[in-house]
């Protein structure tokens, strides 16, 4: 075999080691994404103040609402409101969710 070859071959396979390192870290990202949520909502350690809400209005007056759906804390409020029929109070808010699935509304209990 040449040297010219053995360069070749040896060049294609660190490549595909990058690609599957790359991969495996994808595999690992997304594993690591999926238990936080879960243990967030599982524990119910999820932090609402580290969600974006913005501000809106409604038939009933003023509420905030949040559609962060990339956000962890976001994704475990969103599983704990589905354990309640979509509707839950927490740290003096209640929380509902949008017909959509995807959006959560909040207003202060008075």
């Amino acid at each position: 075999m040449s040297e010219s070859v053995e360069k070749t071959s040896d060049l294609e396979f660190y490549e595909l080691l990058v690609k599957l390192r790359d991969f495996h870290n994808g595999i690992a990202e997304a594993l690591d994404s999926f238990i936080q949520t879960k243990s967030k909502a599982v524990l119910k350690e999820y932090n609402v103040d580290k969600i974006k809400w913005v501000e809106a209005e409604g038939q009933h007056g003023k509420y905030e609402r949040s559609d962060d759906a990339n956000n962890p804390e976001f994704k475990a409020l969103l599983k704990d409101l589905a354990e309640h029929n979509g509707k839950l109070t927490h740290k003096g808010y209640f929380y509902w969710v949008f017909q959509n699935g995807v959006t959560i509304g909040r207003k202060k209990k008075q």
